[in-house]
């Protein structure tokens, strides 16, 4: 690395940090917006149902059914709502009042001697995802008002034997995410999210910018390389992106107190290497297309939506089709997507990490490799 080789990079690079900071809308998309990002997701959007209403039918008022339903009446799931009768509970079902009903036949408590008891749940299914939460919970309510039912009737014949009628206590425990709320899966996620808005995104489009304005037409015409071009380019919206990484993992840590099982330093490390991938497709989109427009959409279509749908971020790919699953395994981000969620939640699990730290560093050194050819064309 010759002494003119440095000058020449360091004044490049200098150059981009002042362009970089004079325009108002790089440092909106590269600050304020990952702000926006964290704020959104991280309070605004939740998998997790809370505050549901329903519906509670009492056709029997004995203390032993309405100590069946009171698992449902003191969770924060759900907002319940005394109605008299199956008919007026169907009318508020019907108009959407309400998300499910709960109803508790007359012949609760004769047919629990008999060991024949039943609880109707009746859920509006208009979104199944919701409605599948929602059953989940109730179900869920109801079988531990059983399994302590059971367990009070087992104890009561004698202390130290298991309960009556074959019943077992179930000891539940959920690894990985033990406060069981999605803030914890989505927050990790929102790390690749903005590190494909910044690298991506705002590459693809400052760098279209100045194939409009002319800017890089006048490098051409300098004793300046392609390859010192690209990395004049690199570098500042890397250590952008890098900014916009910090304020993820600081917003995990102290607003929405996502644990971090795995190293930091991993993370920061892996974080590195998808953010040279997000910038090696911007600088590809930008060297194709040469709009601002063009670049904003296709960046936006190529990287960040396919981001938002088909790397893992809100749904697991496994539960989509198969040409589905073909489409997101091509995306760099979806390695990197269970790579730091893992990393959050889990912990250090080597063979993933390694694993999907090589897919990265492939896909890195291809793009930049053709980033460069490209570039290398427009000079000839």
């Amino acid at each position: 690395m010759s002494a003119a080789w440095r000058t020449r990079l360091a004044a490049l690079v200098r150059k981009e940090f002042r362009q970089l900071l004079r325009d108002a809308s790089n440092l909106a998309i590269g600050v304020f917006l990952p702000i926006v990002l964290i704020l959104i997701f991280g309070y605004g959007l939740s998998l997790d149902v809370k505050h549901a209403p329903i519906a509670i039918v009492m056709e029997d008022s004995s203390p032993t059914a309405h100590d069946a339903v009171a698992g449902l009446t003191l969770s924060p799931s759900f907002e319940p709502l005394q109605v008299a009768s199956m008919h007026d509970a169907q009318v508020l079902l019907r108009e959407r009042r309400v998300d499910a009903i709960v109803r508790v036949p007359a012949t609760f408590t004769r047919d629990v001697g008999a060991g024949d008891a039943a609880v109707q749940v009746i859920v509006h299914g208009a979104e199944a995802n919701r409605a599948s939460i929602i059953l989940n919970y109730a179900v869920g309510a109801l079988q531990q008002w059983e399994a302590r039912r059971a367990e009070r009737l087992g104890s009561a014949a004698r202390p130290d034997a298991l309960p009556r009628n074959g019943a077992v206590r179930i000891e539940q425990r959920m690894w990985y995410n033990s406060a069981n709320t999605s803030t914890w899966y989505l927050v990790p996620g929102l790390i690749v999210l903005i590190m494909t808005l910044v690298g991506a995104f705002l590459t693809a489009l400052v760098m279209a910018r100045e194939w409009e304005r002319g800017t890089l037409e006048a490098l051409f015409v300098t004793p300046v390389r392609p390859v010192e071009i690209l990395l004049a380019k690199i570098i500042p919206y890397f250590c952008v992106g890098m900014l916009g990484l910090f304020l993820c993992l600081a917003a995990a840590r102290f607003l929405f107190h996502v644990p971090m099982q795995g190293s930091l330093l991993v993370i920061v490390l892996a974080s590195m290497l998808y953010l040279v991938v997000a910038v090696g497709i911007g600088l590809l989109i930008s060297s194709v297309t040469r709009n601002q427009f063009l670049a904003s959409q296709l960046a936006l279509v190529s990287s960040f939506m396919p981001t938002l749908m088909l790397s893992g971020f809100l749904f697991d790919l496994r539960n989509v089709p198969l040409v589905v699953q073909a489409v997101g395994r091509v995306l760099p981000a979806t390695y990197f997507m269970e790579l730091v969620k893992t990393l959050f939640l889990a912990g250090n699990v080597w063979p993933l990490i390694l694993r999907n730290c090589a897919i990265l560093a492939a896909y890195a050194v291809l793009l930049l490799a053709i980033a460069r050819a490209v570039t290398r064309k427009r000079l000839d």
